[in-house]
């Protein structure tokens, strides 16, 4: 119907075209039947609107003015722009976000259900305070792998829904480590363990990286990347049940974590060969600000130690020290071939996996 179209009211709202008639005929015009015409405002709310992107077309650089609108979406003009920090893909994106968020969905457990908490198991005093020195380190840290993604999450733009969800989940996943481990540190009634300074000063400095690329690297490649190979001794050198549970479990999110924090890194690199450099630089001043403190406090080792030995005999002591020498250099290891992975030479690889905070995280 164009603009200006003459339209018959008759048997569309009966009562106004008797109304309408009735005036017409009072003024004197001659229309039997009124008429109205139809202006230009239908379909105004639609001029000058922009896509927000194809629904399965990712921008390069999303606008502003697209703010929280659903990626395909018709946005309407004169809206109001929104401050994303995060707002370019060659900083935030991976292809295969999709599929990691999609196989996180799947795998989320309940600790509820997931865990049988009652079942009976009795310790040595040595081991049960052992394992909740452990789990006392365990969660300070797992604190600070939530605190970063969530701490970027809120800058990254939603048009980016693939990388957000990813992160979302991981927060998640977080929240429920720092839950399971707390809950089998209080089974027993055992006092929680000793949080030093090194160890929150060696935390603070991923806190504070401002770089989203320098910080993810430093957390869930090199810091979470560690963490497997922990999580991994601790599920099979358990002294009991739920210990060894709760760490399988969080095995699992861990390596979706260094999954995807592997699969960004690669493909920030693939279009930023110049980052390389300065994740290099990044690990180098995280160990220049950490070099006066003790890294690893020695109750954490001491307790990883007895934890693997089962009980405080000499011999069980001796080969307990033996496993967690194992453990250290699977972990040197581990960072040695991820970051050979994200392209650096075998010597920079050798020198940086030295480098990383004595700490682990």
């Amino acid at each position: 119907m164009a603009v200006g179209e003459r339209v018959e009211v008759r048997g569309r709202a009966p009562e106004l075209a008797v109304h309408l008639r009735a005036w017409c005929r009072a003024q004197g015009h001659g229309y039997d039947w009124p008429y109205v015409v139809r202006g230009g405002a239908e379909g105004a709310h639609r001029r000058g609107a922009e896509p927000a992107g194809g629904p399965h077309a990712v921008a390069d650089r999303p606008s502003a003015t697209w703010g929280l609108a659903a990626r395909g979406a018709l946005v309407e003009a004169g809206g109001p722009e929104f401050a994303f920090a995060l707002d370019e893909k060659e900083a935030v994106w991976t292809g295969a976000a999709a599929g990691i968020y999609r196989q996180a969905l799947a795998a989320q457990w309940d600790p509820a259900v997931a865990v049988d908490w009652d079942e009976p198991f009795d310790l040595p005093e040595e081991v049960e305070a052992a394992v909740v020195q452990v789990m006392t380190y365990l969660i300070e840290n797992e604190n600070a792998a939530l605190v970063v993604p969530a701490r970027f999450l809120g800058q990254i733009h939603p048009h980016f829904r693939e990388v957000v969800a990813v992160l979302a989940v991981q927060v998640a996943d977080e929240a429920r480590h720092v839950e399971v481990f707390t809950r089998r540190a209080e089974l027993k009634g055992v006092p929680l363990g000793l949080s030093t300074a090194g160890g929150q000063a060696s935390l603070l400095t991923l806190l504070e990286e401002p770089d989203f690329a320098l910080a993810h690297f430093l957390l869930s490649v090199l810091g979470e990347g560690t963490f497997l190979s922990l999580l991994s001794f601790l599920e099979r050198w358990a002294p009991d049940p739920v210990t060894r549970r709760i760490t399988h479990l969080a095995l699992a999110d861990e390596a979706r974590h260094v999954a995807f924090g592997m699969a960004h890194l690669g493909a920030v690199l693939s279009s930023d060969p110049g980052l390389r450099p300065r994740l290099a630089t990044a690990v180098r001043r995280r160990h220049d600000a950490l070099a006066a403190t003790a890294g690893l406090n020695s109750e954490v080792f001491d307790a990883l130690v007895v934890l693997a030995a089962g009980s405080f005999t000499p011999a069980a002591i001796a080969d307990g020290f033996a496993k967690v020498q194992a453990l250290e250099a699977d972990m040197d290891e581990g960072r040695r071939r991820r970051l050979a992975k994200l392209g650096f030479d075998q010597s920079e690889a050798t020198e940086l996996a030295d480098l990383h905070t004595r700490n682990f995280m």
